[in-house]
């Protein structure tokens, strides 16, 4: 079911607030897009995952110790990769993390994304009722 003519030029208005807001995160919603981010850095963390694999078997093979250690170490830097990757990853939606320099701002508490969104939405309902 569309969106109607309102609905449109809200969803607008919340976008161009965004991007008002925080550009920075705004534009990494667009284009390629966290998920796909994300998606890109646990690939590419199983394809290291495996050949740390690879090193290890071939290390054993060749009766080389160093070689094993080395292909252990590697797949276990791809699994941690892969999984702090999926963790520290925003949700659609979300803010960027509180660590994140432009994330806190000085002399207010921190609020999130919704909420911003949500208490405008109220002043506006509110200012075109009465």
């Amino acid at each position: 079911m569309p969106l109607s003519e309102h609905e449109q030029r809200m969803l607008e208005q919340m976008e161009r607030a965004l991007y008002a807001e925080d550009p920075k995160f705004a534009s990494a919603l667009e284009g390629s897009g966290l998920r796909t981010y994300t998606r890109r850095r646990v690939y590419q963390a199983v394809a290291g995952f495996l050949v740390g694999i690879a090193l290890l078997m071939a290390g054993m093979v060749a009766k080389q110790v160093w070689l094993s250690v080395v292909g252990f170490l590697v797949m276990l830097g791809c699994a941690v990769l892969a999984v702090t990757g999926w963790r520290k990853a925003p949700k659609p939606g979300e803010q960027p993390a509180a660590g994140a320099p432009h994330a806190r701002r000085q002399g207010r508490p921190k609020r999130s994304m919704m909420d911003r969104i949500e208490e405008r939405w109220q002043r506006r309902r509110d200012e075109q009722g009465h």
